[in-house]
Formats: structure tokens, C-alpha cells, sequence
């Protein structure tokens, strides 16, 4: 059962966390005027929370859903064959709570490995590697973070203006974030930065959660209609862009919140880099291009209410489409924690992910 727990993100720095029995998450869907945190103690439990993004970014619900396999496996029956079989229905539960993000998948992957891995040494030393195996991705990816970060705070120049779309930060992975964390290393570095973050609609993640994060950072935070942002361009306000992933098709095709195309086609139109960041555990080399990639629709209501007011009238169809693909030939450069990749992605890619010395890589 869900429990409500005492937790403060501007300690933490991170909206995750496994317990010995339990998976704490900061509920992003009361920021930026509430901040609570609930302790879930099932797969079921987990897996809803994905689904209804209590928690979202690929990285983040990469970490719940191994940290939910692992509270699960804590309550499974001893006897071998349903501890399996139990294990089996939760591997396919959490895999299957979004689509489009791969780093979920992945992380499902890896603790399906480790139960192979460990089967035969007996059900409590299973339990004990699967939540080990749960803290070291959620540990990888602060470092994921943290390297891809230096990476790409050298590509924004000092006084730049950048425009980011959707959340990427803190919230959306292990800590510190992917594009946002972009910008905080840029800050940390010493330079100047200001950010125009796109509202985000419909379900707000510029203005909810990026404003809030920057604001706790003190950096320079400013909110704007997604309409907003071809003027801001054509007016010379803006340097470049960058934003997250929540796929990379083999050949540099990224898939990201809806509304990420437009900002690209914007940006491509007005002479700016479009740069994106993510860990190499975002891309997906089986995925030949953007056309394979599994686009998530969610619920209409997300689009016809805001909050408890539907402003949108009844009988009107609705599509909530939740994500886009930008084609690589629109990007300017992709940065993981091994480095920039560049045109042609087909090779920069392949190249960084067959870089040797990390333990999580596909």
C-alpha cells in the first residue's frame, strides 16, 4: 500500500529512491505547489506510477522500474518455481508500462539478467543482487549524467540564451538531468546562462517542473507559450536549443515530448544548434530510424481538462499524441556521457556504444 513519507528534493537532488521494502517517489504531478513524497511498495504499485507519470523521463522510470522488481522480489513466495514465475509477470508488467522510452526496457533486461544470473544460488541471494543491481543504475545514471553533462556544457557559450523544451533534469533521471543538466554544468562552469523553457503543453513539464528546478538552482528561468518560440527566434533571442531523449534510432533520429520536431524545424529554419543529450542507454541501435519507434497516445483528458476544468467541449474528438521524432538531419550534435556524436550519426553512434569500461551498457 502506498505510504507517505518525509523527503526533500532540494537534499536529495534526485525523485527516486529504493528502500529496503518500498520505492519513494517525489509525485511530479503536484509541482510545483505541492511537494510530496509516497512510498510504493509493489510492481503493480510501481508500474501505475509510471503509467500515470507520477514519476516520468526515460532515465527516471528506467530506475523505477528496476528498483520496482526489486521491492517486488521481497515479496514473493520462497518456493523456486513461483518465485520465477511471479518474477516473469512483473519483468513483463514494468517493460510494458510505457512504450516509447527504451531505457525501461533496458533496465527491465538488466534485472532479468541478473535473476539468470544468480538463479542458482538461491531466492535470498537473487533478492540481494536485484537490489543491488536497482542502486547501480540509479548510480550509473547520476554519472551518465554527470560526464554526458561536462560534455555538453561546452557547447553552450558563455551569455547564451537556450531554449529547452519538456523537463530533463533532476526529475526526469537518476539526478542532476540530461539537457538541464546541460545548463547546470554550464552554470557550475562559471558561465552565464539564461533559459526560455517551452510551457510544454499538455501536461506542463516546462512550466511545472523545469521552472521549479532552475528557480531551486537560482538560474535565470524563463517561461514561454510553446507558441512563443519561432518569435523569440526570429527576434534573435534565443542561441540554441537543447533537449532530451526518450529514444535515438541507429541513424541519429530522435524521438522526444511532442512539440520537439517544431522546436527543431524552428531552429533549423533560424540558423541555431539543436543539440540533444541523453546516456547511451537511450539509444537503440535495433531501431534502424525514427519510423520503428513506438509512439506513445495518452489519455484525452490530459489535453481536455486542466486540473479539475475541462476546457475543451464534450464530444469534441481528442489526440494526445505524448511523443515526435526529429529527424537527424535536423540535429546538430547528440551528447552521451561518452562524448559528442555528430553527422553521420549511423557511425558516430555505433562508435560510442561500442566504447568499452561501463558495466550497464547495452
Amino acid at each position: 500500500m502506498k505510504q507517505r513519507v518525509e523527503r526533500s528534493f532540494r537534499r536529495e537532488k534526485r525523485p527516486i529512491i529504493l528502500t529496503d521494502n518500498s520505492v519513494l517517489m517525489l509525485d511530479q504531478r503536484l509541482l510545483p505547489t505541492e511537494e510530496r513524497w509516497d512510498g510504493y511498495d509493489t510492481a503493480e504499485e510501481v508500474a501505475s506510477a509510471i503509467q500515470e507519470m507520477v514519476i516520468r523521463g526515460a532515465p527516471a522510470i528506467a530506475c523505477a522500474a528496476a528498483m520496482g522488481v526489486a521491492v517486488e522480489a521481497r515479496r514473493l513466495p520462497d518456493e523456486p518455481a513461483a518465485f520465477a514465475d511471479g518474477l516473469e509477470r512483473v519483468f513483463t508488467l514494468l517493460a510494458n508500462a510505457r512504450p516509447t522510452a527504451v531505457n525501461l526496457a533496458w533496465a527491465v533486461a538488466q534485472q532479468r539478467a541478473v535473476f539468470r544470473e544468480h538463479e542458482a544460488q538461491g531466492i535470498p541471494a537473487v533478492r540481494e543482487a536485484l537490489a543491488a543491481h536497482a542502486q547501480a543504475i540509479w548510480a550509473e545514471d547520476v554519472a551518465f549524467c554527470r560526464s554526458m553533462d561536462r560534455h555538453g556544457a561546452e557547447l553552450i557559450p558563455d551569455g547564451a540564451t537556450v531554449l529547452t523544451h519538456c523537463n530533463t533534469g533532476a526529475l526526469a533521471t537518476g539526478g542532476h538531468g540530461t539537457a538541464l543538466g546541460v545548463i547546470r554544468s554550464a552554470v557550475e562552469a562559471g558561465k552565464r546562462i539564461q533559459v526560455f523553457a517551452d510551457e510544454t503543453r499538455p501536461f506542463l513539464q516546462g512550466a511545472r517542473l523545469t521552472a521549479w528546478e532552475l528557480l531551486q538552482d537560482d538560474i535565470d528561468a524563463t517561461v514561454i507559450p510553446d507558441g512563443a518560440a519561432a518569435a523569440l527566434m526570429q527576434r534573435g533571442e534565443v542561441d540554441c536549443v537543447i533537449v532530451g531523449s526518450d529514444r535515438i534510432a541507429a541513424n541519429g533520429d530522435v524521438a522526444n515530448k511532442i512539440g520537439t520536431y517544431s522546436v527543431a524545424v524552428l531552429a533549423h529554419h533560424h540558423g541555431l544548434p539543436f543539440y540533444v543529450a541523453a546516456p547511451r542507454t537511450t539509444v537503440d541501435l535495433a531501431v534502424a530510424s525514427g519510423a520503428g519507434i513506438p509512439i506513445e497516445e495518452r489519455p484525452p483528458r490530459e489535453v481536455t481538462h486542466m486540473g479539475e476544468r475541462r476546457i475543451v467541449p464534450r464530444g469534441c474528438k481528442v489526440r494526445n499524441i505524448a511523443f515526435d521524432v526529429t529527424p537527424a538531419d535536423l540535429v546538430t550534435a547528440i551528447v552521451t556521457e561518452v562524448g559528442v556524436a555528430r553527422a553521420p550519426y549511423k557511425e558516430s553512434l555505433a562508435a560510442q556504444m561500442a566504447l568499452p569500461g561501463d558495466p550497464l551498457a547495452k
